[in-house]
């Protein structure tokens, strides 16, 4: 079974900063590149950035050096860490694969406005 948890998200004042989480089955989670997505209102979804199975990240232009991936592998969790957040932060958040499989979670809101 292929299954992705988010959770996390909330209302928030720019500059502020969120931490949503993402459990993923462990069948997918061992084994896949696991990617953060976001879809803002009115626009398609869009990946925000991944993290492999030995750790590394690569993240969009947009986020870079404010957004963070990390992983807890004993507990088949996915962590983005979001520091000055900005309003065109705004956005539902997916986790999935990368590339992205079609089992899509509900996703977690995050607002970003004062």
């Amino acid at each position: 079974q292929v299954q992705f948890v988010e959770s996390g998200g909330d209302l928030v004042q720019p500059g502020g900063s969120l931490r949503l989480s993402c459990t993923v089955s462990r069948n997918i989670f061992s084994t896949n590149v696991i990617g953060w997505y976001r879809q803002p209102p009115g626009k398609y979804r869009e990946q925000v950035g991944t993290i492999t199975t030995g750790g590394r990240t690569v993240l969009a232009e947009p986020v870079m050096g404010r957004f963070r991936i990390f992983r807890e592998n004993n507990k088949n969790t996915v962590w983005l860490q979001m520091n000055d957040l900005k309003p065109e932060d705004t956005a539902v958040y997916y986790c999935n694969a990368a590339p992205a499989v079609d089992a899509w979670g509900q996703g977690t809101q995050v607002t970003v406005s004062s």
